[in-house]
């Protein structure tokens, strides 16, 4: 009976969201603050074999969106949860939508850390005669920003509306994308702050390079093909969940306007298309900029007194900020399925589980410490189940043995698919235990 009303709620929400949108709610999904450790990545893996890694993760990703479309197409339901009912029964939903919850709780928790960390620096940046304390605590600032910005967009009553906030972020990661270029920085930079000593090694840098006309393209391979380090085996596990959205596809699939497997598809390869390279630019700009030299969270090397820095940070805070709500709405939906499989759409419900869960973060990001570490522990299993092992293990149950034999080609991928993700999920947890025992941060931006 619940797959029944599903069915007839999907073919209510067919023909609402536009291509155009359905890609800026994706890309929005995919993209987050791990972008401000990819430069640190290229530092220890190599230009070369950073690139590769990038487009086999890329790959790997659309990939596995190719999976669930093709599980759902299968099955006639757009629900990653209904997926799980198919696959295992009632014990693969749950485990599929709490799976869902954990991660998305997680990465919801992740932004409004980020959020009470740095917007308090930012506006003494920007106002340093500002004398209200509660403007420059973090703990009130959180709650400022989740009731007049957040919590007005989770409330939509779809996820295609909020395309537009979603192209505005990817608009603020742009603007910083552009100011963190080396030719912008070194302008900027130069003009404003001559004598720090980031400029003093660059120039030096520079210098020396001048003198021999071109930098060395022998110096270049050697950057670009460094023996594989730990610090480069840390940074493995990091890149393959840089595409994580796959909780948001299925969603905006259902929304999504004349839908169909290849269209959604396209939405997909489009959106990771763009990620990729927006990630490749953000790693090599900041990796030419310092080189050997930047951190795990890039703009930690820029001062912050400088406004042009000040401002990219706002705009990254802004970018953050209204991805929240388009995660909120797979947790949403996920608890929907759990608690209320056979309801249909009601405001009181869904109002209710949005407020709910913009307190319970709040309360998390709040009174919790460790909150970061605890959900970076939560997502090496969670990340490689939603982006490798669920798909696959999806694909193999649900797809009709006489369609495709266990012994195909299509399902022999789909198991190596799988193997490949408990691989990653093994080496997450083992990086993040050595890192807690030693106490020393290896593995840069999550």
């Amino acid at each position: 009976l619940s797959v029944v009303k599903l069915k007839m709620e999907l073919q209510k929400c067919n023909g609402k969201t536009s291509f155009g949108m359905s890609i800026l709610n994706l890309s929005n999904a995919i993209i987050g603050s791990g972008i401000l450790g990819l430069a640190y990545a290229m530092a220890n893996t190599g230009i070369i074999f950073f690139v590769i890694l990038l487009i086999l993760i890329a790959v790997l990703s659309a990939y596995s969106i190719h999976l669930l479309l093709e599980s759902a197409g299968v099955v006639g339901i757009r629900a990653y949860e209904q997926l799980g009912y198919h696959a295992f029964g009632q014990p693969g939903k749950i485990l599929a939508a709490c799976i869902i919850i954990l991660h998305n709780i997680g990465a919801m928790s992740s932004y409004l850390f980020i959020v009470k960390i740095e917007l308090p620096h930012i506006i003494q940046g920007l106002w340093p005669d500002i004398s209200d304390y509660w403007l420059v605590d973090g703990k009130y600032l959180i709650i400022i920003v989740s009731v007049i910005f957040i919590l007005p967009l989770a409330l939509m009553k779809q996820i295609g509306y909020l395309g537009y906030t979603s192209g505005f972020s990817l608009s603020c990661m742009v603007f910083f994308l552009i100011s963190v270029s080396p030719l912008s920085i070194r302008l900027h930079t130069v003009y404003m702050y001559q004598s720090t000593l980031i400029m003093t090694e660059m120039s030096n840098m520079t210098n020396k390079n001048m003198t021999n006309k071109s930098i060395s393209p022998l110096c270049l391979i050697r950057s670009s093909t460094r023996s594989l380090s730990q610090s480069t085996a840390f940074t493995i596990p990091i890149m393959a969940f840089a595409f994580v959205c796959h909780p948001e596809v299925l969603p905006i699939y259902t929304e999504l306007k004349n839908p169909s497997k290849k269209r959604m598809q396209t939405v997909a390869n489009i959106s990771i298309l763009v990620m990729s390279v927006m990630y490749l630019l953000t790693a090599i700009f900041g990796y030419l900029t310092f080189y050997g030299n930047v951190e795990s969270e890039l703009l930690e090397m820029y001062s912050k007194k400088d406004i042009l820095i000040l401002c990219v940070r706002l705009a990254v805070l802004i970018a953050v900020t209204l991805t929240v709500p388009v995660v909120l709405f797979p947790i949403r939906r996920a608890i929907l399925q759990l608690l209320f499989p056979d309801k249909p759409f009601h405001w009181v419900r869904h109002i209710s589980i949005a407020v709910c869960l913009l307190f319970l973060v709040n309360l998390l990001v709040i009174f919790v410490a460790k909150i970061r570490d605890i959900f970076g522990f939560i997502g090496a299993t969670s990340a490689p189940s939603l982006i490798f092992i669920l798909p696959g293990i999806f694909y193999i149950c649900i797809v009709p043995k006489d369609k495709e034999p266990l012994k195909s080609r299509p399902k022999i991928q789909a198991i190596l698919f799988v193997t490949l993700g408990f691989i990653l999920m093994i080496m997450s947890i083992t990086f993040i235990i050595i890192e807690w025992v030693t106490g020393k941060k290896i593995s840069g931006g999550h």
